[in-house]
């Protein structure tokens, strides 16, 4: 049996000096933050160990687009952080700013 979350928050755009690609991110902070985490303590003991930087595998929905994806720990955003990728946001319409709701199952 897998868990499952839902969180609405802000999309954000990661950019750098250094390199010319950037990222769009939704921050799973809060509750929805807080299981993840306990998620991937339970995987880690069941485990002996975690997946690469501490990443949750999930299967995401949002709108009526769905794809398989990891989510990963953010200590500057305070949660995890979920990319959303160029065909995804084209097919939502997402845009950065633009408030979204995301479904999550964590695997």
């Amino acid at each position: 049996m897998s868990d499952r979350v839902t969180h609405t928050g802000e999309v954000w755009l990661w950019t750098s000096a250094t390199s010319p690609g950037s990222w769009h991110f939704l921050t799973i902070d809060g509750a929805a933050g807080e299981a993840i985490a306990a998620h991937e303590a339970m995987r880690r003991l069941e485990f002996g160990s975690g997946r690469g930087f501490g990443s949750v595998k999930v299967r995401v929905r949002l709108g009526k687009s769905e794809w398989a994806t990891s989510v990963f720990p953010s200590s500057d955003h305070g949660g995890f952080i979920l990319p959303l990728k160029a065909a995804i946001r084209k097919a939502e319409g997402i845009t950065e700013g633009g408030e979204v709701t995301a479904e999550l199952e964590l695997l």
